[in-house]
């Protein structure tokens, strides 16, 4: 009886782990797609953004360009990612 408690709290814990590593690598290819657009909305503005994001599994959610900074917001399944980039040296 021991022996199934054990295995059975080893697969709900298993099971947990897994939940939480694929929200991980969401969250990380959000993050991605944010840098890599904000990168190409500082040379390419809005349509470059969005694309670069949609190259890597993402949405482009906001663009915001302030002089030579650019803000973007991207979204991958269910986690958004935020990064900035700048065409400033």
């Amino acid at each position: 009886m021991l022996l199934l408690a054990v295995v059975a709290f080893v697969a709900v814990l298993m099971a947990a782990t897994a939940q939480f590593a694929g929200r991980v690598v969401t969250r990380e290819q959000a993050q991605i797609a944010a840098d890599a657009a904000a990168l190409a909305g500082t040379a390419g503005g809005p349509p470059a953004a969005a694309e670069l994001a949609r190259a890597n599994g993402g949405v482009l959610v906001s663009f915001t360009m302030v002089g030579d900074a650019v803000q973007v917001v991207v979204r991958v399944d269910d986690a958004s990612a935020t990064a900035r980039a700048t065409r400033a040296p």
